[in-house]
């Protein structure tokens, strides 16, 4: 048994908080240069946040279909990129005319990102296709060639056209003093949390510190326990000598000491046992930190039981086989696991994707104004989806995708949630624990048996 495991995990944990807590401080009272606030820009002008610049008079041309079609914003942007800008995406608007002949074009959150916004706007002002240029063009009917571009501001977030619409829905409004000041109050909030919880660890230690001063105490007086049992031994094994049936029946003797002290030691598992389903009266955040042990542990133990982990928002891939598989007949061995393998690839990043939401409110029956999201059966790319693969596979994705919506809908990666099968349900926390102790129990037999064979 390692004893100083436990204090060691802790120590670790303590270490890290104090790590952390210096860092904050460090931060706090010694800015760097780098995560400075530009100093040649008004510090009370209201800018869009997260950064952004605005591209307009892209050129634009005429598709068969009548929609006007133009440049994609990752050319765009690798564009800004060898410039030296930065951005970390360029996204074109759109109406149903088509593209609109604008992008929007999206900075890092940060002061570094603020001075690249900056910088993108008085490179374009400095080549008179600033927004003043633009504006100017646009009011006397002028000519208007190349690229206009600046960076996101009041006027452009209060406006009634697409570009104002789309900021208010990805930004909001705010003066370099108030960042600077909201930064403020979080990095305050940050040591004040830290602090409290670097006192709540020292305490915690010092509880560890006790309880394993009293383990290390009971294995030392067990191990003492043991070395008298062994010596007792030893004096029989002498004494049998003078007799093989006398020594035939203390060996015997002994071995049922030995059984005895093993059968002291399942007890002293058994209250660990009991300690363990004490902890289901924890508070929410020990529950929590149960949880994800507990889904640790069953992505570890247990395989296709009732109680397992369950991947929330994971694409099944079976339905577009079966689907490949009734298309391509008498073909080449793997080509319909292969292409049902690339449409499969390409609807996970449909489900991946956070401007695309398939989903309707729907009004709940009974009183009140409570409202429900289901999924759009209307939506282009679902109804398209049933047409051309059929209804196994348009339920595989509509399943992923309210899962997604339930679970994260904001950054749409998988979920592992602790999963009752049987009932096909979320399990509840007392399930896991219990199923965890039936893992136990069974590892427990299995090595009382191996025990008892082995005697």
């Amino acid at each position: 048994m390692d004893i100083s495991s436990g204090d060691d995990s802790d120590t670790s944990d303590q270490s890290k908080m104090e790590i952390d807590l210096v860092a904050a401080m460090d931060t706090s009272s010694k800015p760097k240069t780098e995560e400075n606030p530009p100093s040649d820009c008004d510090h009370e002008d209201q800018i869009v946040w997260p950064w952004k610049g605005i591209v307009a008079n892209i050129p634009t041309q005429k598709a068969d279909d009548g929609r006007s079609v133009g440049q994609s914003g990752s050319k765009l942007r690798d564009e800004l990129i060898r410039r030296g800008f930065n951005p970390i995406r360029v996204l074109p608007l759109w109406n149903y005319l088509g593209h609109s002949g604008t992008a929007i074009v999206e900075f890092n959150k940060d002061w570094p990102g603020l001075q690249k916004a900056m910088s993108f706007e008085k490179a374009y002002e400095a080549d008179h296709h600033g927004k003043k240029d633009w504006l100017f063009a646009d009011k006397n009917d002028g000519f208007k060639s190349g690229l206009y571009a600046w960076v996101a501001r009041a006027d452009d977030y209060k406006s009634s056209s697409l570009i104002g619409e789309h900021l208010r829905k990805t930004g909001n409004l705010k003066t370099v003093s108030e960042i600077m000041e909201e930064e403020h109050r979080k990095q305050e909030t940050l040591v004040s949390d830290l602090t409290n919880i670097f006192e709540t660890k020292n305490k915690h230690a010092r509880e560890l510190e006790s309880k394993c001063s009293e383990n290390f105490k009971f294995l030392v007086d067990a191990m003492q326990e043991k070395d008298k049992l062994l010596q007792s031994y030893n004096e029989e094994i002498v004494k049998r000598q003078e007799s093989a049936r006398e020594y035939s029946q203390r060996m015997l003797n002994d071995h049922m000491k030995l059984k005895s002290q093993i059968e002291t030691f399942d007890h002293e598992l058994e209250l660990r046992r009991v300690e363990l389903e004490k902890r289901q009266a924890m508070n929410e955040s020990e529950r929590n930190k149960l949880a994800e042990e507990l889904k640790q542990g069953l992505g570890e133990l247990s395989i296709g039981a009732d109680i397992d982990i369950k991947r929330m928002g994971e694409l099944d891939c079976k339905p577009f086989v079966e689907e490949m598989k009734r298309r391509y007949v008498n073909v080449e061995e793997g080509l319909p696991e292969e292409k049902a393998l690339e449409l499969c690839s390409l609807w996970d990043d449909h489900l991946r994707n956070p401007e695309w939401h398939p989903f309707k409110r729907v009004k709940l029956d009974g009183e009140g104004e409570n409202y429900q999201e289901v999924i759009d059966d209307n939506d282009e790319k679902l109804r398209d989806l049933r047409n051309e693969m059929g209804n196994e596979v348009y339920e595989a994705v509509g399943s992923a995708m309210e899962e997604i919506n339930e679970y994260n809908p904001s950054g749409r990666y998988i979920v592992s949630e602790l999963w009752n099968y049987k009932e096909d349900r979320k399990a509840t926390l007392e399930e896991g624990v219990l199923h965890l102790l039936e893992l136990w129990k069974a590892a427990k037999s299995k090595r009382k048996v191996r025990i008892d064979s082995e005697s």
